[in-house]
């Protein structure tokens, strides 16, 4: 692993793979989760995907389609 970057509270470090691994800094724990991705979002390494739109009720476009 190659370390990325190194924080306050943190240390990145970017596996063979592409993905990454961030360890706390003062208890040397992995970071998981959602935490993670937090921290990797708020050093600009990954970009969420925009959530995708619910899907239209088959009842609403059915009545609509009927008028």
């Amino acid at each position: 692993m190659q370390q990325i970057k190194k924080t306050d509270d943190h240390i990145i470090f970017q596996k063979r793979s592409g993905r990454y691994a961030v360890q706390g800094k003062k208890t040397k724990q992995w970071v998981n989760g959602e935490e993670k991705q937090s921290i990797l979002v708020a050093e600009a390494l990954i970009k969420l995907p925009d959530p995708k739109a619910a899907p239209a009720e088959p009842e609403a476009e059915a009545e609509a389609a009927a008028e």
